[in-house]
């Protein structure tokens, strides 16, 4: 039973993690959703429901359209398949309960935040008010209205905080230092796991990004690198590790 439901959270996420790329690549375009259907950006292909099996679909057609032959990325499988391991491991973590659902949620919006921000540069508002709200109903759920209450403290002090060091950077390199999506994003890490974590999940982003962002440079010297893939990549990191305060303070102590 326990590896038919972490069979079930990865089939099903594979399916959402589809459904999401789709999300991030059109919303920030102001494109719908639901037309055009998903088609070969080549021949315009309309695909048939055997081409949409996640993954999988990817495999059997050798990673071609099946009418022109052209050539399929990878990076579409990869992150169908990712998004299932994040299903499954929310379910690992926190079994089948409404902390899964939150975390599931959570992930949900980051997954859509990164092919977003990495494809348009942009972190679409709908995204971070829809999920917030999500967030917060199941957190009512979880730790009552008062609890609700101080996540939204702690997700305006994360805002603030995010803003300050905004204002510091664009002053430090006497341009825009920072865009304003990453500015909401931590209102919601703030929300989603308190004010001091979500601080944490800046350095955290900051210390994955630069060794990347190193190799990307060198490679090409004027490209622009988003910075809400890092910081959601570190609050994938800290809600499936359970990190908050105490255990780095801990680890500190023990360091």
């Amino acid at each position: 039973m326990y590896y038919s439901m972490l069979l079930l959270f990865f089939v099903i996420g594979t399916i959402f993690g589809s459904f999401y790329n789709v999300v991030g690549y059109r919303l920030p375009k102001n494109e719908s959703l639901l037309y055009p259907s998903s088609h070969c950006t080549k021949c315009n292909h309309k695909l048939g429901t055997l081409e949409l099996i996640p993954v999988l679909s990817f495999l059997l057609l050798g990673g071609k359209c099946k009418n022109c032959g052209d050539k399929i990325s990878w990076f579409y499988p990869i992150f169908e398949f990712l998004s299932g391991i994040l299903f499954s491991l929310s379910y690992l973590v926190f079994g089948f309960s409404l902390e899964c659902l939150l975390s599931i949620v959570f992930i949900s919006m980051l997954l859509i935040i990164i092919i977003s921000d990495y494809q348009t540069m942009i972190i679409p508002d709908s995204v971070l008010i829809v999920f917030s709200l999500l967030i917060l109903i199941i957190k009512y759920f979880i730790v009552g209205i008062n609890g609700v209450g101080i996540s939204i403290l702690h997700s305006l002090a994360s805002f603030l905080f995010m803003f300050l060091l905004k204002l510091f950077g664009d002053f430090l390199f006497k341009k825009e230092s920072m865009g304003g999506g990453d500015i909401k994003l931590l209102a919601v890490f703030g929300l989603m796991f308190g004010f001091p974590m979500s601080i944490i999940s800046v350095f955290l982003a900051a210390v994955i990004g630069l060794p990347i962002s190193l190799v990307i440079l060198k490679r090409k010297s004027n490209h622009e690198i988003p910075f809400g893939p890092f910081l959601a990549i570190s609050a994938i990191i800290i809600v499936l590790f359970k990190l908050n305060i105490n255990t780095i303070l801990d680890l500190l102590t023990i360091s």
